[in-house]
């Protein structure tokens, strides 16, 4: 391999948005990364689902179409 030319790999501490932290290696410039998802907080891993409505887009969405399922029904 070529020298100097490969980042360096550094050890990084993650934290996610539940509150879980963990130590990995990365070739991330910063010390801290800050995630959104987790293995303990995902649906896949924790077996929970949990609805991530960040701007009530699902309430928007369900009183923008409420209507046209009322129509479809009734037809």
């Amino acid at each position: 391999m070529k020298d100097s030319i490969h980042p360096e790999y550094q050890e990084v501490t993650v934290t996610c948005s539940c509150g879980n932290t963990f130590a990995t290696q990365s070739t991330l410039a910063k010390k801290a990364l800050h995630i959104e998802v987790c293995s303990q907080c995902h649906p896949f891993y924790s077996g929970k689902q949990r609805l991530v409505d960040s701007a009530g887009r699902v309430d928007k969405f369900r009183q923008k179409y409420a209507s046209f399922s009322k129509r479809s029904a009734a037809k």
